[in-house]
């Protein structure tokens, strides 16, 4: 058992997180998506502060997420760190891409939340990733819309949907939930659009899944 499963097993400190979360001014919201498989997306993504937020409202909330690592991660010093996390190491070099290797994961898991940020990077990005959706839209699980809104000081889950194999209509019903959310620099949130050659009839990049490393 990983330590942040040892630490959400604890009533008291998933009380003292929620505690440290709201002292700070943060109030917690949570739409129960309903299954125990699911990819869970958090946007804005623009500070540092963000990976404590989530990590405060994962304990509380008793919410196992996990984030995806390079394999070369998981060894040393910094492997105590990945580990303690419970993330899941990803192996780069096979030869099935990685959507897949995520996908064949969620296959072998009666029970697996997989955290992804599709801005890919806390500077601004000019286009999402679009790894999390064909993970979800393989792996026959929903996508779930996490937000952390500084403007309203409000985190936690909001809606989720089972992707429908139109990227274009999903993410358009992406954008209107995300739509007025403040990142804690607003200046440096990532525009929700896909790749510009979608628009054109020139083939598409495969799709990128932002993996820690």
């Amino acid at each position: 058992m990983s330590l942040i499963e040892r630490l959400q097993g604890q009533p008291w400190i998933r009380a003292l997180a929620r505690s440290l979360l709201e002292r700070s001014g943060w109030r917690l919201e949570m739409q129960d998506p309903g299954t125990p498989k699911y990819v869970v997306i958090g946007y804005p993504h623009t500070s540092n502060w963000d990976f404590l937020v989530t990590l405060l409202f994962m304990i509380a909330e008793g919410v196992p997420i996990r984030l995806l690592g390079k394999s070369s991660l998981f060894r040393g010093p910094v492997g105590v760190l990945m580990r303690s996390l419970n993330a899941i190491p990803v192996d780069r070099s096979k030869r099935n891409n990685l959507v897949d290797q995520v996908v064949e994961l969620f296959e072998q898991h009666e029970s697996l939340i997989i955290g992804i940020s599709p801005e890919g990077t806390r500077k601004r990005s000019p286009r999402w990733r679009t790894g999390f959706y064909y993970i979800a839209l393989k792996a026959n699980v929903p996508v779930v819309l996490a937000f952390l809104d500084y403007g309203k000081k409000v985190c936690g889950f909001g809606p989720s949907f089972l992707p429908s194999g139109d990227i274009e209509a999903d993410f358009e019903f992406i954008r209107e939930f995300y739509a007025g959310v403040t990142g804690k620099h607003p200046h440096q949130q990532g525009e929700i659009r896909l790749h510009p050659h979608r628009e054109s009839p020139s083939p598409t990049p495969g799709p990128q899944v932002e993996v820690m490393g």
